[in-house]
């Protein structure tokens, strides 16, 4: 992809295709209508919570704190992340022949590694403010201070991009004139299978970085959670019990989907079929990032009265 080594114009069966065509979800024209609508519902819901979410902190001088900063860097994610497949996966399904040009397929692939490689990092680095909520409450603002977030939430973005953007550009995979892409999108297991030259150094590089960029922050946040149980239980009140749940169970249910979803992707056998493939790619590229903003807003009374605010209503007298 914009990588092959090939440059013999005599062997045609070996020269890089420019042109990629995506199977898509069906092959069925009603079906494609049906998940067109389905799809852009969802992809509506993503953007109007988590757009939403982000005018809320903004907003609202209450929300302005390393937690609810955090939650903004996110939805944001999540934003772009979803922006980054579903919009060309609608354009597609209204498609009889869906294709992409060999640069866009490269740069899509690259953008969606890079945002998901970011929110993996920046979920460990929301743990890791809870602990210190939690674990050191009277140090909580000196610790986690505007200048420390800061330096936090761009350095998920900057290693990210040395994780993923560098190395996009350092592989090497010859595609000898196949370009069916059996997927939705332009996703990097489903590229990988129409390389004719030996992979066997990609596989490991690739391999390398899932357990970096996956296993070792969401051991950061197990580790994380332990330390933070073991301080609840010695909480005596059952508010401080109350309390701790409730900021600390939004944020382990959407580690739990999104880094489910990602490990079943990037962590799995190679040879898996692609039906499988595109499920898992759906739930974390279209599901997750709707189910954020909802969970968020539905389990954090914070967050519902910065709404009410907005609109200009009164949740009660002001302490």
């Amino acid at each position: 992809m914009g990588r092959s080594n090939s440059t013999d114009p005599v062997r045609n069966n070996e020269t890089e295709p420019e042109i990629f065509l995506l199977t898509g979800l069906s092959s069925q024209p009603h079906t494609r209508v049906v998940l067109f609508v389905v799809f852009f519902i969802l992809y509506l819901i993503t953007i109007l919570g988590n757009g939403l979410i982000v005018l809320l902190i903004i907003a609202d001088s209450h929300l302005h704190t390393p937690m609810y900063f955090f939650l903004g860097n996110l939805s944001l994610l999540d934003i772009c992340y979803s922006s980054s497949t579903i919009p060309q996966m609608l354009v597609h399904n209204l498609t009889k022949r869906p294709t992409i040009t060999n640069a866009r397929c490269f740069i899509q692939m690259c953008i969606s590694l890079f945002l998901g490689v970011a929110e993996c990092i920046l979920l460990a680095i929301m743990a890791y403010d809870r602990y210190v909520a939690i674990c050191s409450p009277l140090h909580y603002t000196l610790i986690m201070n505007r200048k420390k977030c800061g330096w936090l939430a761009s350095s998920s973005w900057a290693l990210a991009f040395l994780l993923t953007i560098v190395p996009s550009f350092t592989m090497k995979i010859q595609l000898c004139g196949h370009n069916v892409i059996d997927h939705f999108a332009c996703e990097v297991q489903a590229v990988v299978k129409l390389a004719c030259s030996d992979i066997t150094a990609n596989v490991d590089l690739m391999s390398g970085s899932s357990v970096f960029t996956l296993l070792v922050p969401f051991a950061f946040i197990l580790v994380t959670y332990v330390r933070i149980s073991l301080a609840v239980l010695r909480i005596r009140s059952t508010h401080g019990w109350r309390k701790a749940f409730s900021t600390c169970g939004s944020h382990l249910t959407v580690v739990g989907i999104f880094y489910g979803t990602a490990m079943a992707m990037y962590l799995r056998p190679q040879n898996r079929s692609s039906e499988q493939d595109k499920f898992v790619a759906i739930v974390y590229a279209v599901v997750t990032p709707m189910l954020n903003p909802i969970i968020y807003s539905l389990r954090n009374k914070d967050v519902k009265e910065a709404l009410w605010r907005l609109m200009g209503k009164n949740m009660g007298p002001k302490g």
